[in-house]
Parts: structure tokens; C-alpha cells; sequence
């Protein structure tokens, strides 16, 4: 498949990431406290989707593996936003099934496929900072889960910022080690959202627990 095709997927899927963050960013801006509207998780959906495919055609199982756990969780925020139930029938089954396409996909023929890209030497120390970085970036989602039903509501706590911030400088030098633009584009982009919200809370930590759910 075409080089820049695969990019433009891997683009558009990033976009969509950082989007989500505008999205909550100025939400949260506008509240003066940090909040989850319902347009951030359904972003997320769509973007991880497309992220998925982007892995795949990249032979990628960090990207692959690192989508799998937040894209259903994202899944989750929207069943607790009341949400979900408003996708039509095909969307739901399409969503619930691509995830599980493109790992048996993977499984079939992913491992005996050559990344397309040049890729440094130390492929091993790559593997560890990379999969270090997308499983806090995946273990921020299973806190967020755990914190959200635990309130009975789509809650975005501190712990989840702060998670975020460490694993996307993670994910950044696994971009520059794997020379993959789309990657670091946007954990770059990350870092400020993630570090911006840290400091919503450091000013006003007694406004924003659970005012979002409602947005």
C-alpha cells in the first residue's frame, strides 16, 4: 500500500486525537475546572479506529496493543453519558468488531511482515520506552474507568493528566527512535494539554471533581 496513504491515515487519526484535546481543553477552559464533554469520547472512538487501521498497515503492534484497551473503554464513557444507545445498530456492531479484526488480522500475518520504515538498531530499547509509554497511556483509561464507575459518572481525575503527561514523553522518544512523524506530532501536542489540565486542577482542585458529567 502507498507510503502516504498509510500516513494520511496515521494524520487524520492524530488529528482527531488532538482535536479531542481542544475539544476538552476549551470546555474545560470555559468551566474554569476540568470537565469530560461527550464530544471528547466520541472523537476518541473515531480516531482510535482509525488509529487501529494505521497500526495495522504499519505492522505496529505497540500502536496496535496500545489502542486496544482505551478504544473500548472510550466505548464505556459513552454508555455511562447515555450516548452509546444513540449509535444505530450497524455502528455499534461495526465498532465493537474492528478492534477485533485487526488483532486476529495481525496475528495472521502482521508478525511476518517487515515494518515499512527504517527503524534504528536498538530495536529492543525501542519496544521497552514505546510499550512503557502506550501501557501508561493505556493504564490512564483503566484509572479513569475505575474512578468513573466507582462515581457513576465520565469523571477525568488528576491521576489521568498526570499519567498522560509521563507516558506521552514515552511514546515521543519511541517516534524519534522509530522515526515516526505521525507519533510525535501528536504526543507533542499531548503534553501541553495534559500539562495544562494538571494545572486546572492545581488551582482549583475543589471545583472540578464530577461537574463535567453533564456536558
Amino acid at each position: 500500500m502507498n507510503e502516504w496513504f498509510v500516513y494520511l491515515i496515521g494524520f487524520l487519526a492524530q488529528l482527531l486525537f488532538g482535536s479531542r484535546m481542544v475539544i476538552q481543553w476549551i470546555h474545560s477552559e470555559k468551566a474554569g475546572y476540568v470537565v469530560s464533554p461527550t464530544l471528547f469520547w466520541k472523537t476518541s472512538l473515531i480516531a482510535s479506529a482509525l488509529f487501529l487501521v494505521y497500526g495495522f498497515l504499519r505492522t505496529d503492534i505497540i500502536i496496535i496493543a496500545g489502542q486496544v484497551v482505551a478504544y473500548f473503554i472510550y466505548i464505556r464513557n459513552l454508555q455511562l453519558k447515555g450516548e452509546w444507545i444513540q449509535f444505530s445498530t450497524f455502528a455499534r456492531i461495526f465498532f465493537f468488531l474492528l478492534p477485533v479484526i485487526i488483532c486476529l488480522s495481525y496475528l495472521l500475518q502482521g508478525s511476518q511482515k517487515q515494518s515499512m520504515l527504517p527503524v534504528f538498531s536498538s530495536d529492543y530499547l525501542s519496544i521497552l520506552i514505546g510499550g512503557t509509554g502506550q501501557l501508561l497511556l493505556n493504564v490512564r483509561f483503566i484509572y479513569q474507568w475505575y474512578v468513573s464507575e466507582k462515581s457513576g459518572v465520565s469523571y477525568l481525575p488528576l491521576g489521568f493528566w498526570v499519567i498522560s503527561a509521563v507516558g506521552s514523553v514515552l511514546v515521543i522518544g519511541y517516534s524519534v527512535m522509530k522515526l515516526d512523524p505521525v507519533l510525535f506530532v501528536a504526543q507533542a501536542l499531548g503534553v501541553i494539554v495534559y500539562t495544562r489540565n494538571i494545572v486546572l486542577f492545581i488551582r482549583s482542585p475543589e471545583n472540578s471533581k464530577y461537574h463535567e458529567s453533564r456536558i
